[in-house]
Formats: structure tokens, C-alpha cells, sequence
């Protein structure tokens, strides 16, 4: 028999709704996309036959609706790992755990959950204005020294730890080849480096010098197998690592905003960012 789940563990609110996130199961698609900024989600929702519900607590905003008789969410995160954890354990208490006896269902019920991401290259070779898929991640923040080892390949993760001189091991992890495989040519694909900030981490100088010197150009030149690292966000690895381990299918689509290589920055990112909604409803809506 599973463990009763207290009410320090899985908060809840007054009407029985997840904590953060200010949903009951019956507010929830089983196909999800997600987006960093809450003032994206009505950029996703306008394409919408239907918006059937709508909540908003701290940064997390929800719409879902329905796009030819389909039943589809699109949630906001805010921006970094920390979030994406508690977006992920959320959206699977509310399909997995049932919140009135707060026992874990016997039955797992898998998501499909799709970031729309914005994401800078670190590859001369990938333009501005460009839509990119993370066929793997590799997390530089900490999220999962706090949970159990992933089952993967975890090469990069070594391999960084020794070029960057890290005092950690960086995860690595992938998309779901279920979801890859409904891609088209309008997308690249790349292996995704996730960063826990934009500045420093993301080698950006202000008036703080980051601790590694052109970290982005030496980034850019490691290799493995002939692959290299394509681009850098803030949530992808997240995003899979917990995916992985909690059981849903993950795929982060990244519109390539700015190219880190040349100092390049879209100057038609809002185009490029609609164009990347619009193409990847058009491709998961599909009958």
C-alpha cells in the first residue's frame, strides 16, 4: 500500500488545488506546453478554438482550452531549474497522486509536456531567427544532486566537470523520442546547455567578471564524438531529468534569439518566438 503523503509534503490549498500551481486535475490537458514568461501565455492561448479555464498564482499562469475538439494547457514558469522542479512535481501529483486521500494511484498517467523556450546559440553555424530542439541536456545547476542518479549517459557531464573545473558533476539527459520523432525539417537539433543564471553563468560581463575567461568560446570548441554544445537556457535539463525520473514525455523547443558567437540578437524575436508557437501547435495538435 503507498504512503499517505502529509500535508507538509504535498500542500494544498483551501479548494483542494496543488500549492503553486492553483490547479485540480480536471484543469489539466494531458498534452502541456509551457513558457518562461507569463505574458507568453496568451501568445500560445490566441491560437486557441476555446480557453475553458484560466488561474494565475505567483509567476505560474494557466490557460486550457481546447484547439478542434482537443484538450490542451499551456502554462507559465518563470525562469530557472528551481521552478521547473516544482512545475514537474506538481503537474504529476495532480495525474498521479490522488489529492483527496493523498495516496499515489496505482496507475501511472504520463504527460507530454513541451517547452517554448527562447535560447541563444553558441555555434557560429546556428542563425538568429531559427528554431532548434534539445535532443539532449546537460544541467550546470544542482537540481539533481538532490534526487536519484539517471539512467543515461552521463559523458558530458564528466567532461565538463573536468574542462570547467566544476566542483560538481553536471547531469545529462534527453528528449523523448516520442516527441522528436513528430518534428520536421523546421527545426535543427542540438545538445543544450542549462545554465542556473543569465549573467555569469551564461559567461556575460557587467560589472562581475565571471570566474571562467571566455567561457562561451571555450564551451563552443568541446566536443565529443563529432557533436558539439549548440545552445544554452536556463530550464531544459530540468525539465528532462525530471521528466525522466517521474516518468512523462519532455521535449524543449528553443527559438534562437541571439548568437552568442557572433553578438548577434534577433531583432525580429517576437516574429521568431510566434513562429515557434505556431509551428509546434500546428505539428502536436495534429489528429
Amino acid at each position: 500500500m503507498s504512503r499517505k503523503l502529509p500535508e507538509s509534503e504535498l500542500i494544498l490549498n483551501a479548494d483542494g488545488s496543488v500549492y503553486h500551481l492553483h490547479l485540480k486535475p480536471e484543469n489539466l490537458a494531458s498534452l502541456v506546453f509551457t513558457v518562461g514568461d507569463p505574458d507568453r501565455v496568451s501568445l500560445v492561448s490566441k491560437y486557441f478554438d476555446s480557453i475553458d479555464f484560466k488561474t494565475q498564482k505567483r509567476e505560474f499562469v494557466t490557460h486550457t482550452g481546447k484547439i478542434g475538439g482537443k484538450k490542451i494547457t499551456v502554462i507559465s514558469t518563470g525562469m530557472g531549474t528551481d521552478n521547473i522542479e516544482i512545475l514537474m512535481t506538481e503537474l504529476d501529483a495532480l495525474v498521479n497522486v490522488d489529492l483527496k486521500t493523498r495516496l499515489v494511484k496505482p496507475q501511472h498517467t504520463k504527460l507530454q509536456i513541451i517547452r517554448l523556450g527562447t535560447s541563444g546559440a553558441m555555434q557560429e553555424n546556428i542563425p538568429v531567427g531559427s528554431l532548434l530542439a534539445s535532443d539532449k541536456a546537460i544541467g550546470l545547476d544542482t537540481l539533481m544532486q538532490f534526487y536519484p542518479e539517471l539512467a543515461g549517459s552521463q559523458e558530458w557531464g564528466y567532461y565538463l566537470k573536468e574542462k570547467m573545473s566544476l566542483g560538481f558533476t553536471p547531469y545529462q539527459t534527453a528528449a523523448s523520442e516520442l516527441l522528436l520523432k513528430r518534428l520536421n525539417d523546421d527545426f535543427l537539433k542540438g545538445i543544450t546547455l542549462t545554465c542556473p543564471g543569465f549573467y555569469g553563468p551564461q559567461g556575460r560581463e557587467i560589472r562581475l567578471k565571471p570566474k571562467l575567461d571566455q567561457m562561451i568560446e571555450r564551451l563552443s570548441e568541446l566536443e565529443i564524438g563529432g557533436n558539439r554544445l549548440s545552445n544554452f537556457e536556463m530550464e531544459t535539463a530540468g525539465y528532462y531529468a525530471m521528466g525522466e525520473l517521474l516518468g512523462h514525455e519532455m521535449l524543449s523547443l528553443n527559438a534562437i534569439v541571439a548568437n552568442r558567437i557572433t553578438g548577434e540578437f534577433d531583432k525580429k524575436a517576437e516574429k521568431t518566438v510566434d513562429n515557434l508557437i505556431h509551428t509546434a501547435l500546428k505539428l502536436f495538435m495534429k489528429k
